[in-house]
């Protein structure tokens, strides 16, 4: 079968490049997943028009290293729902998501996937909607409860590397945990006000306990919600999407132990070294 897809790919390729209306009508043609006739191109190193405006940034075999990771977003809100959207446009082959939430009319300033028609629902199931509209290649697992620490431990194998969209810092030291004792990179994100900041944390550091440890583990549920406005998490995920793909395709750029702090209010961007 792969060999006839294959005859099939180079025939409707132009160039190394298979146009979008080639490739859904090889959907209805052979009756195969858009996600397998994908693989298949990658392989042949022909690249779906989808991803056309990626190749010089990334090349068409890192393109196909991208469809092959998985990653995990934890959290599907402000930060989340960024992540998810711009990881999905970008090809990654599999993203497992976690939120117990549904959407609230408070969402809409500043979450993606947060609309009129949402509100009240999942934010797992919307997510999941979204990624089917703009990349069906792309396979979503989604859990409909909060990341429960060691308990969802065995969710996270295989994984490149692990997302921290989360919104409170007890949550984040646990993740941080679970993350270094399977060995995974995490990409850390936070937004308040004007502000954000993105670190990775590598598994033999322990750049989370450094910026939080000395922050009181019990949440305060007397103490209101921070203020976020709509275009931080836009900016603080796509930087950690950044990260992420540097991650997965090997590149040494990472600013390993940096924390890079941003006010947008200052338009001020600053590194902070943060002790492993």
């Amino acid at each position: 079968m792969e060999n006839g897809l294959s005859k099939l790919l180079i025939k409707k390729a132009v160039g190394d490049i298979l146009p979008w209306s080639e490739q859904a009508a090889l959907v209805q043609e052979t009756g195969l997943p858009l996600r397998e006739i994908e693989a298949v191109a990658l392989r042949l190193g022909i690249v779906p028009e989808r991803y056309q405006r990626n190749l010089g940034a990334i090349t068409s075999a890192e393109q196909l290293k991208l469809f092959h990771a998985k990653a995990a977003v934890i959290g599907c809100g402000g930060l989340g729902g960024y992540v998810i959207e711009e990881l999905a446009r970008l090809g990654l082959g599999e993203i497992r998501v976690w939120d117990g939430d549904v959407f609230e009319a408070t969402n809409l300033n500043r979450q993606l996937l947060a609309e009129i028609p949402t509100i009240g629902k999942s934010k797992v199931q919307s997510a999941a909607a979204r990624v089917e509209a703009i990349n069906p290649a792309v396979r979503l697992t989604g859990y409909p409860y909060p990341f429960r620490g060691p308990e969802d431990a065995s969710l996270l194998k295989g994984v490149a590397l692990v997302i921290d969209a989360l919104d409170n810092i007890p949550d984040r030291l646990c993740l941080a945990q679970v993350c270094r004792e399977l060995q995974i990179p995490m990409i850390h994100g936070a937004v308040d006000g004007w502000y954000g900041q993105v670190i990775i944390q590598f598994p033999e550091e322990r750049t989370i306990e450094q910026i939080y440890g000395h922050v009181e583990a019990r949440q305060d549920e007397s103490v209101s919600k921070p203020s976020v406005l709509g275009f931080v998490p836009a900016v603080i995920a796509s930087l950690e999407v950044a990260q992420a793909l540097k991650v997965i395709l090997g590149r040494d750029d990472l600013r390993r132990g940096q924390l890079l702090a941003i006010d947008l209010l200052s338009m001020d961007i600053d590194t902070l070294d943060i002790g492993s």
